[in-house]
């Protein structure tokens, strides 16, 4: 059995795609709880959701499909449609773990393949009118520009006008990149923590860890996210359903009534609510995803006073963490090249072609995620692995694997075109694809080819195109990849391809692709 651990490299920024027009259409679905036009005629309640489907069915033209009491009720009907995009609209009463797992397996059962069939997020809120502006916010595409987060990770800053951040590793460590100025500036939070009012425990954990005094984190944070109401929040540390934690903090950002609020020793008070959108990515916390069947989650407190449009979060705690900081990697390597939702959706992907590669039982096997995993799932690994042995190495990367592999909930709507700022230099390469007949007829051949070509500039890197070592301990390096401009039908290679190339409807990647500076190289997928 091959064991051999393939790790991947992401394409830069496309300057040019030309339209894959393929027999297939992209096709969105909206799914939405029957109990929206079921009700009685008098909710007023109902009748602001259904307002909430009918806008976006409206939008993208969408098929609309109705469930009563799960999604996964219209698998079949899903199979039929072939949908590139899919949208779920219901109550975040209905939402919960469980919810989201299904969801991401739904997504891999259209077809025999371990892959996903189309990108999916989930439309909810507050209440009905949260969930209008969600869409309101995503009518239009939006480039990010300014950041602020909770990790040292994105301090070359490059990506952004203006960024800033805390450490969640080296509390008291912080940093920002002023408007007009071209690197970030590291140094310590000034401000302290005042134990007023904290109670005995409390104070018994600031002295064990800090002395008498404790930098305040959250302080921090939030003056810099207030100040500069940035499009892209990123964090990391402690968090649950019901609470964030700014690392070594004494205070905490908790939800109530649908909004943020700071839980100081002593006192508390709200987070000014946003007017504006964004997108916030906690991708380095556990559980925060997880609106847990309630309104009054962290989830939907972001959503709902933050205007965070699309927000991407774990809902079981999280450790390995390849599902989030992955989808990081993928969004932010040769920036401005794929969306949000695309991003995470190929990270996803890639980490299914290598499960797969392993052993391909991986992309289907349950996970337990209430029993003790590291004490008992090994064993299942081991078995799997049969009849050869597992290093540490590769029980925690597999394990790892198949932890993240379904828990990432993605709130906003799929297709929403919000994406990173092209960085100066690093668009150094192009990707154009073409379809055109199939030269080589005969029986059983593909009436079509789709011709992908991709030219390096002189000044090309293939460790940029990698990721540059971004976040290498949990994600490694990314292959070439590419995100079909229209759905491939029955893709595959050619015979005698031998390049480390999968190819689905959706995408294509290139593992270990040996690219130069100033070539030029042609893939090509056959297709109906």
């Amino acid at each position: 059995m091959k064991k051999t651990i393939f790790f991947l490299t992401l394409a830069a920024v496309s300057s040019v795609m030309l339209s894959c027009a393929s027999p297939t259409e992209d096709v969105y679905v909206v799914l939405a709880p029957e109990s929206f036009v079921n009700q009685e005629t008098d909710s007023l309640e109902a009748a602001d959701w259904e307002a909430v489907v009918a806008r976006l069915q409206k939008r993208h033209n969408a098929e609309l499909l109705r469930f009563a009491e799960r999604p996964q009720e219209q698998l079949e009907e899903l199979r039929r449609i072939s949908p590139r995009y899919v949208a779920i609209v219901d109550l975040p009463e209905h939402i919960g773990r469980d919810y989201v797992i299904a969801l991401n397996q739904m997504s891999r059962q259209l077809d025999s393949d371990p892959y996903a069939d189309f990108l999916w997020g989930i439309i909810t809120g507050y209440d009905a009118d949260a969930a209008m502006r969600m869409l309101e916010h995503s009518e239009e595409p939006m480039v990010i520009r300014t950041g602020v987060g909770s990790i040292l990770e994105l301090e070359s800053a490059k990506w952004f006008d203006a960024y800033a951040y805390v450490d969640d590793h080296q509390v008291g460590l912080c940093g920002e990149k002023r408007y007009g100025e071209d690197t970030l500036t590291h140094r310590q939070i000034s401000y302290k923590t005042d134990m007023t009012g904290a109670n005995e425990r409390i104070r018994r954990f600031v002295q064990r860890h800090f002395g008498d005094t404790v930098p305040d984190v959250l302080r921090q944070f939030l003056e810099y996210y207030e100040s500069y109401k940035p499009d892209l929040v990123v964090t990391a540390s402690h968090a649950t359903e019901k609470n964030l934690e700014m690392p070594g903090s004494v205070g905490n950002i908790r939800c109530r009534d649908g909004r943020l609020y700071i839980d100081y020793p002593g006192k508390q008070n709200f987070v000014p609510d946003r007017d504006s959108r964004m997108v916030y990515l906690p991708i380095g916390n556990c559980l925060i995803g997880n609106v847990d069947n309630t309104r009054n989650s962290m989830a939907i407190a972001w959503m709902n006073s933050q205007q965070a449009t699309t927000f991407v979060g774990y809902v079981v705690t999280t450790w390995y963490g390849r599902n989030g900081w992955g989808g990081l990697k993928y969004l932010i390597t040769n920036p401005g090249r794929y969306s949000v939702a695309e991003a995470f959706y190929l990270n996803q992907q890639d980490m299914m072609a290598q499960m797969a590669e392993w052993n391909d039982s991986l992309t289907v096997a349950p996970f337990d995620y209430d029993c003790d995993y590291f004490r008992k799932l090994p064993a299942r690994l081991t078995e799997m692995a049969a009849p050869g042995e597992l290093s540490p190495d590769e029980m925690i990367f597999w394990l790892g694997f198949w932890h993240d592999r379904d828990v990432l909930a993605y709130y906003g709507d799929p297709k929403w075109d919000v994406r990173m700022q092209q960085v100066s230099g690093e668009t150094d390469f192009t990707v154009t694809s073409r379809i055109e007949p199939n030269p080589n007829t005969g029986e059983n051949q593909p009436a079509h080819r789709c011709v992908i070509t991709v030219k390096t500039n002189p000044d090309f890197s293939l460790d940029r195109m990698k990721g540059a070592g971004f976040k290498q301990e949990h994600v490694l390096d990314l292959p070439f990849s590419y995100f079909f401009p229209k759905r491939l039908k029955n893709p595959k290679l050619p015979e005698g391809e031998s390049r480390h190339i999968v190819v689905d409807e959706n995408f294509l990647f290139w593992y270990e692709p040996s690219m130069e500076p100033g070539q030029s190289y042609e893939i090509i997928v056959l297709t109906d």
